[in-house]
């Protein structure tokens, strides 16, 4: 079955960039009809959908999010990557990437959190000087 796998640096100050990546294994990122997201959950907080990359590579984001996230991927290591710019301690969350089959892009642009079918385990990322 698939799995994913979070990794990247758990600490992060204020004003620059966190890049996180997402390594699968047990199928590949280009499959039809799967949509790959990054998910986050604030100390205290509900899950919040950050975005996606699609199978075919098109990318979706969070409206509340849009200006600073980035998602892409590499084929050829089967992962995929985010990148949230100009963070702020209120960014301080668990990161998860989770995957979704879907036949259209629309379900997956709603963000709905209930509709992933595998995650990650997280990983935890602090903002601060």
């Amino acid at each position: 079955q698939v799995q994913l796998q979070e990794s990247g640096p758990g600490l992060v100050k204020p004003s620059q960039t966190l890049s996180l990546t997402c390594t699968v294994s047990g199928g590949s990122i280009t499959t039809n009809y799967y949509y790959w997201s990054w998910i986050r959950q604030p100390p205290g907080k509900g899950l919040e959908w950050i975005g996606y990359i699609a199978y075919s590579g098109s990318t979706y984001y969070s409206p509340s999010l849009k200006s600073r996230t980035s998602i892409s991927r590499d084929t050829s290591k089967n992962q995929f990557t985010l990148q949230l710019s100009s963070v702020t301690p209120e960014d301080t969350a668990v990161y998860y990437c989770a995957t979704a089959w879907a036949y259209s892009d629309y379900g997956p642009r709603l963000g709905s959190i209930n509709s992933y079918d595998y995650w990650g385990q997280g990983t935890q990322v602090t903002v601060s000087s």
